[in-house]
């Protein structure tokens, strides 16, 4: 069992470490120990190389949207469920991209295989309450849906919502 203070250690690396990434590519390992409040011993123990840590920062961010779906649910229509999660996908999308330089052709490959099957899964779940509802056509695949949401992450930042608004309208049942 992990003790509650290298959990919480953990957490604020990985916040640090996303907030440092998004700013600056080559943010150092040491800079984000500083930024993070923990020594450099503790940040090389728990991540020995800049590429485990965004590869678990990758991770982190697949968890939360998987994890993320029973309360969108439960808060929202399916369809408005879908959206909202489907945002979120393009934002994790957006920042896998942002960070994707300090990865090597082996992690991006390793990345994309552990989030395929949770994303697959939580899109299932949302296409199903959907289906559910009565809100989305019985014909929609989940790996389609993902497909057409690669395309929202290279979209301009304010045609994200009207293009995700189209692919919804095509999902609509009648």
């Amino acid at each position: 069992m992990v003790r509650s203070d290298a959990r919480e250690n953990r957490a604020r690396i990985l916040a640090a470490a996303r907030a440092a990434f998004l700013e600056d590519g080559e943010t150092s390992m040491n800079q984000i120990a500083q930024r993070a409040g923990v020594g450099p011993g503790t940040l090389y123990r728990n991540y020995p190389n800049r590429e485990a840590l965004v590869l678990d920062i990758y991770q982190d961010e697949i968890d939360k949207l998987a994890d993320g779906v029973t309360a969108l649910l439960e808060a929202h229509p399916p369809v408005e469920a879908l959206r909202l999660w489907t945002l979120e996908l393009v934002g994790a999308m957006r920042q896998k991209h942002g960070l994707g330089g300090a990865l090597s052709a082996a992690a991006h490959q390793s990345i994309t295989e552990r989030s395929y099957g949770p994303v697959i899964a939580a899109i299932t779940r949302l296409l199903d309450a959907g289906r559910q509802a009565g809100a989305i056509r019985d014909d929609v695949e989940p790996g389609d849906f993902l497909q057409l949401t690669g395309a929202l992450w290279r979209a301009a930042p304010d045609r994200t919502e009207p293009i995700l608004g189209l692919v919804l309208d095509g999902l609509a049942r009648g």
